[in-house]
């Protein structure tokens, strides 16, 4: 036992299995993709469609959450995100229209934005800075594991339910987190789990101006703040591409059924979430050995990005496996780089900002996703063809890490006026 206690792990495992589910409901929709395409009769535009309606619902929810955790709380805003997504989740099983499902994931992205902000918002109060980076790592790779799962466990649902109770089933299993989530979770200063001990340990190093409250104006000013979000404009529709239009890639490119299509993207996922654990840590082990924060933030954002490039050659090869291994490479360096950069917000801002410019920057990532994604399906109706839009992707790292860095040369916390 550690002599300062564990209790912050048991609230970063609650964060993690938040992220399984989260990634889970959201990714049934593309997963099932081919098939609602056929029994629906759906074009590429209508499925572009639907997709951005998730995206412009995430975009507003996530500049909401963070003024909602600052007026009811971390436990309450976080509850009611999850009970919000789960029932739309569920709900996609009525939709049987282009405008039903629209209807749908709109509101799952209005439910789900709230994931991301609040749970780093949570590392900020749960962990002190040099163990930000990896507890922000594993909770993160909750995402890879939701994805991980969810290409096993779709089929089986589909195959054995049907379409509608793979939303059902999944879409349920979020008032289970529920119940674990009301019982163990308290702020620190009021949970009886935490030791003193504990409690001092996660105030250490923490500025004084920690708690200080950042109003809005003044968020928008800081250019560290748009560094990111510009950062991010770039990045959120790559990813969010990869959740929404990887089953299909897989089917129109190599043709592979729902079947098929499970496993490259279960190894995927899997090869993702070591990404996650280990692009936290790779931060960590560099200011372990004495860099600044800066040099092993900004090190360890250029060794990911540089390993997204190989995405570009997908469209052009004709194995399966290499565009596996491709994927796979791109994607544990996407979840490295944001187990990187979330706590370099929270290097920078204040705790009490922190969800708020997470959300800023996710907001403007989901809008920049409404662009891209019309691009992406009308590329794939009028052509069929990926390579411009893998080419977009494999080099949007580099130049996201290139804008961040212009951007924000030094990283340290902010002057508060």
């Amino acid at each position: 036992m550690s002599p300062v206690g564990r209790y912050r792990w048991v609230i970063c495992a609650l964060l993690f299995f938040a992220c399984v589910i989260n990634y889970m409901d959201r990714q049934v929709l593309g997963l099932l993709k081919p098939d609602l395409m056929r029994i629906l009769n759906w074009s590429e535009k209508d499925y572009g469609i639907i997709a951005i309606c998730f995206q412009a619902a995430y975009a507003i929810g996530q500049t909401a959450y963070g003024p909602l955790a600052q007026r009811f709380g971390l436990k309450a805003t976080y509850a009611f995100s999850m009970v919000f997504w789960s029932l739309a989740a569920m709900g996609h099983a009525l939709a049987r229209t282009v405008l039903g499902f629209g209807v749908a994931r709109f509101a799952l992205g209005l439910g789900e934005a709230g994931n991301f902000p609040l749970a780093n918002r949570t590392v900020a109060e749960w962990f002190p800075p040099k163990e930000r980076s990896v507890a922000t790592g594993l909770f993160n790779s909750g995402a890879n594991v939701g994805s991980i799962f969810a290409p096993l466990l779709v089929p089986w649902l589909f195959l054995s339910f049907g379409w509608q109770g793979a939303f059902i089933v999944l879409g349920a299993s979020g008032f289970v987190w529920l119940v674990f989530w009301l019982v163990f979770f308290d702020p620190p200063g009021r949970s009886r789990r935490l030791s003193a001990a504990e409690q001092a340990h996660i105030q250490m190093g923490v500025a004084e101006t920690a708690e200080a409250t950042i109003p809005w104006v003044r968020l928008l000013r800081c250019r560290q703040a748009w560094a990111y979000c510009l950062a991010g404009m770039l990045l959120g529709p790559v990813w969010w591409f990869y959740g929404f239009w990887l089953p299909g890639f897989f089917h129109d490119h190599f043709k592979l059924d729902i079947r098929g299509f499970g496993l490259p993207l279960a190894i995927i996922a899997t090869v993702s979430c070591l990404g996650s654990i280990g692009g936290g840590g790779l931060s960590a082990w560099f200011l372990k050995r004495g860099w600044s924060v800066n040099a092993a933030r900004k090190t360890a954002l250029f060794i990911c990005a540089v390993c997204t490039l190989p995405v570009i050659i997908t469209p052009h090869t004709d194995s399966v496996w290499l565009a596996t291994g491709c994927f796979a490479l791109a994607s544990a360096a996407h979840q490295g780089w944001s187990a990187t950069m979330y706590p370099v917000v929270s290097d920078i801002f204040p705790r009490s900002a922190v969800a708020s410019v997470v959300g800023l920057g996710g907001s403007l990532g989901s809008l920049m996703s409404l662009v891209f994604f019309w691009i992406v399906s009308t590329i794939l109706q009028d052509k069929g063809t990926y390579g411009t839009i893998m080419t977009i992707c494999g080099g949007a790292y580099v130049v996201s890490w290139i804008i961040f860095h212009i951007g924000v040369p030094r990283i340290k916390p902010i002057q508060l006026d």
